[in-house]
């Protein structure tokens, strides 16, 4: 006796999941989370507001999954610059990977973390606050690899790892904030250049 195969349950998604948030990040990231409608959304990402919710849920949940890919994205020289042997060398790749990615021609200009949500009325609250806890974040994981650095001899032993983690991503930001301002990649290396050489030996 013949069986019958069973279809797919439920009605297919119409759309490429991936490329549509892939398509909300820089929405995101060109116009910041209250400067990004729902409209300019969903016509960036080719779905209608009902396959918006239904897939990535409210605007603040679609926000949260842009910074996800981001992060693991655009942003991922920061984990790659963690593994550099020496803590000049962690500062220096997370300098370059910040100068390249704010800078690209292709993509939006500066940094959707830095940008998203600096300033944000009652309704951006969370997300002010989500890139907060995102920023600090980075600074939080720079001190723990500068403080190794310490422990292993490679920084000097007074050297104040919090202190100089808070300086290399005030940097960073610093750079995301000029590029998004149209200041050239050469000027921010020669900037990023001038400010290492002071690094503590």
């Amino acid at each position: 006796m013949e069986t019958k195969k069973s279809g797919p349950i439920g009605r297919p998604r119409g759309f490429d999941a991936d490329e549509a948030l892939e398509r909300a990040m820089l929405v995101f990231w060109e116009h910041g989370y209250e400067g990004a409608s729902l409209a300019g959304l969903t016509d960036a990402m080719g779905i209608s507001t009902t396959s918006m919710y239904a897939a990535f849920g409210n605007k603040e949940e679609l926000f949260r999954k842009a910074l996800e890919r981001y992060t693991e994205g655009p942003s991922a020289y920061l984990a790659r610059a963690l593994e550099e042997p020496t803590a000049l060398g962690v500062a220096t790749a997370i300098l370059a990977g910040t100068i390249r990615t704010t800078t690209r021609a292709a993509r939006p200009q500066g940094c959707m973390g830095v940008q998203g949500a600096l300033a944000a009325g009652d309704a951006g609250r969370d997300v002010r606050d989500l890139l907060v806890d995102w920023r600090n974040n980075s600074h939080s994981t720079v001190r723990e690899r500068f403080q190794r650095a310490v422990d292993e001899g490679d920084l000097p032993p007074e050297t104040d790892p919090g202190l100089l983690a808070r300086y290399v991503t005030t940097l960073a930001f610093g750079i995301a904030v000029q590029a998004a301002s149209g200041v050239c990649r050469d000027e921010l290396q020669a900037m990023t250049d001038a400010a290492l050489r002071n690094w503590p030996l």
